[in-house]
């Protein structure tokens, strides 16, 4: 039995859960959830795709660079790969810049292959006839090591080389070739930044790129490399007298008698010719934007970049890729996340705390990978902040729209109770509404339709509801209207007051206005009511100022924001003394003195049903003529002192203008009766 109680109850939930969906997606609106939905979608493409787009480009590229630059291994010199280069002392000894001196790169070759060097590879491109060409031929067809010559084309590398440079090439590459004198691509792909992260891709119709042509049959091999595009493991020397790779300048080889002086540099080494100009053939590296962090050299010269790559290769550090799954679930979760934490309702610190652990999360995240040996360059640690970012902003702000249009709906039920100023207020500033019950000073005002309840027993029920539909709608209209809180309707009669849940320091002006309006709204309502009709009764009305307990009661299915005590019930008896009194409002002397307004006639001291203490009371008439008034006052001021003559003379002197009067007649009428001071006690 608990299990099946347990089952409806999760049944429950769930259908529960569904209801407010379906609501929340209903107030949100068709479009608003098509525009989140594709604001979700690209949440989703930013985070996965964001090495493909522009500016999110060069931001995945920049913290590559970091990664790269602060995981980079650091080495001695490698004893396998040797640099010889052409410098710019090599260009003025020899007279030429451009074209490189070929004599000197041939007698270069002749010493190499005497001091056994492992395999040589040439950076430098022979797209122009020159005189000493016959002199590096003949040199190229006594090798025995084996030479790898630069190619290019002008198809995959135009700006290297054009098509009728490429002829040229072509032609000298045909008349060098022998059957250790082949061609090797010497292409350097850069990204769109410029900058050399990555192996080049092996175009079709291009010889092996220079390291896979190199190192090509040879235990050094490595097939994974042959269609390698991931990135090009640079290092970083341990100190800076002790390079990455040693560099030889061409002149010191070429020269047999300083040749031997660098034999060990050469002997069972790869060995890379190539040049080494500070304006030509530069590369960025990754080191670019950081700085080397040993040498400070920040941008490579290319045939470094090859021996780069050929001794990554020689290590094997062939670097695998996190697979496609990881990286759709990974962008999926970044994704997630930030709809979840749109999501999540807690303190705004909590909130900060929580947004700042992810991202250190999303850029954490990747240097680990780049730590543990994986291929980073496409891991999209900036898309999976966008897409965070893109998808916090979608759900936040339907969010937002629901919220609206929940505090629309709210703020319009508040509006039937209380005044839309105040209502937009409780809005902003919820706290304000009291959910406990607290000690407030409030005016408080109860209303009452004359003989309504024999009205309901002459007319249909429908036309009583009509009737006192309508009536309260007036009556309600006029209490938002002067700025009060509607507390109930009993019946014919509205409860209101003012001072609560927000308190203005013209309550007591406005709620008398109201009490005077209302009355005025019934009269109006009076004669707008159907001939059919049996004739409906004034409207009454009781205002009092006084402490009550204001806030929120009821139990757990539904409450109501009402205020309680004697100040209540004060009013409630105040109204129902008009009937007696002939008067049509009645205000007491509490809430006349804070009102501020100089309306009222006083309408003398009288004991309210069900209470001892004496409570004066007074009419607010706004167009009372001021000697009539002062004649109630002196009246009603010799009564409170006895003065029984003075009270007989001056009501007398009332008389003559209060025969059409009502209320002044029975003041008089009371005050004679109650000739000693005494209050009239009401039964």
């Amino acid at each position: 039995m608990p299990q099946n109680r347990r089952a409806r109850q999760e049944q429950a939930d769930a259908r529960d859960v569904g209801r407010t969906a379906r609501r929340s997606l209903a107030q949100l609106g068709w479009q608003r959830v098509a525009v989140a939905a594709i604001l979700l979608a690209l949440a989703l493409y930013f985070a996965f795709n964001s090495w493909r787009l522009p500016l999110l480009r060069d931001a995945e590229a920049a913290l590559y660079d970091i990664r790269a630059a602060n995981f980079a291994p650091p080495t001695d010199t490698d004893k396998r790969v040797t640099l010889v280069v052409y410098t710019a002392d090599t260009n003025r000894a020899t007279g030429q810049i451009s074209p490189v001196d070929r004599t000197i790169l041939a007698r270069a070759l002749a010493q190499i292959d005497l001091l056994g060097a492992k395999g040589v590879g040439i950076d430098v491109l022979f797209d122009s006839p020159q005189e000493d060409d016959d002199a590096l031929r003949a040199s190229l067809k006594a090798m025995r090591t084996p030479v790898y010559l630069a190619f290019a084309d002008n198809r995959t590398n135009p700006e290297a080389i054009t098509y009728e440079q490429e002829q040229d090439l072509r032609t000298f590459m045909a008349s060098a070739q022998t059957g250790v004198v082949k061609p090797a691509s010497i292409l350097l792909e850069t990204d769109a930044d410029g900058v050399a992260r990555r192996w080049p891709r092996q175009y079709a119709g291009l010889p092996p790129l220079l390291s896979l042509a190199l190192t090509n049959g040879s235990s050094d091999a490595d097939a994974r490399f042959a269609h390698y595009t991931g990135p090009i493991r640079y290092r970083v020397p341990t100190a800076t007298d002790r390079p990455v790779f040693d560099k030889i300048p061409i002149d010191l080889l070429a020269d047999p008698e300083t040749a031997p002086l660098v034999a060990e540099a050469v002997r069972g080494r790869y060995i890379l010719i190539g040049g080494d100009f500070s304006d030509f053939d530069q590369f960025d590296t990754p080191f670019t934007r950081t700085g080397n962090p040993v040498s400070g050299e920040t941008r490579m010269i290319g045939v470094e970049v090859h021996a780069s790559m050929l001794a990554q290769l020689l290590d094997k550090a062939w670097k695998a890729p996190p697979a496609t799954a990881i990286k759709v679930l990974a962008a999926i979760l970044a994704v997630a996340l930030g709809a979840a934490t749109a999501l999540v309702q807690t303190r705004t610190w909590v909130l900060a705390l929580a947004v700042v652990a992810q991202f250190a999360l999303f850029v954490t995240v990747p240097f680990l990978v780049e730590r543990a040996g994986y291929d980073t360059l496409d891991l999209p640690a900036t898309g999976w902040l966008i897409g965070w970012l893109v998808a916090f902003t979608a759900i936040s702000s339907s969010l937002r729209a629901i919220n609206a249009a929940q505090r629309e709906f709210a703020q319009g039920a508040l509006g039937k109770y209380l005044p839309r100023s105040v209502a937009a207020e409780i809005m902003r500033y919820p706290e304000r509404l009291s959910l406990h019950g607290e000690k407030r000073e409030i005016f408080c005002l109860f209303s009452d339709l004359e003989g309504f309840t024999k009205l309901t027993h002459a007319v249909e029920p429908e036309v009583i509801a009509r009737l006192l539909n309508e009536y309260l709608d007036r009556l309600s209209a006029v209490v938002l209207e002067y700025g009060g809180t509607l507390d109930k309707f009993v019946g014919d009669a509205v409860v209101a007051f003012w001072g609560a849940p927000i308190a203005y320091p013209d309550d007591g002006e406005r709620a008398v206005r109201a009490a005077h309006a209302m009355y005025m709204a019934g009269e109006d309502f009076r004669k707008s009511v159907a001939d059919d009709v049996p004739k409906i009764g004034r409207t009454r009305v009781g205002v009092h100022f006084g402490e009550a307990v204001v806030g929120n009661f009821g139990g757990e299915g539904r409450i109501q924001y009402t205020a309680l005590g004697d100040a209540m019930n004060t009013a409630a008896r105040l109204e129902g003394a008009n009937k007696t009194l002939d008067t049509t409002v009645l205000v007491s002397r509490e809430a006349a003195e804070r009102s501020g307004l100089d309306w009222f006639r006083p309408m003398g001291t009288v004991t309210l049903r069900g209470r001892r203490t004496p409570v004066d009371v007074f009419e607010p008439v706004p167009q009372i003529d001021e000697s009539r008034r002062k004649l109630a006052e002196e009246a009603v001021s010799a009564h409170s002192a006895g003065e029984a003559e003075r009270v007989n003379a001056l009501t007398d002197t009332i008389l003559e203008s209060a025969q059409d009067d009502p209320a002044m007649m029975n003041l008089i009428q009371r005050l004679r009766q109650t000739h000693k001071g005494e209050s009239y006690v009401l039964g």
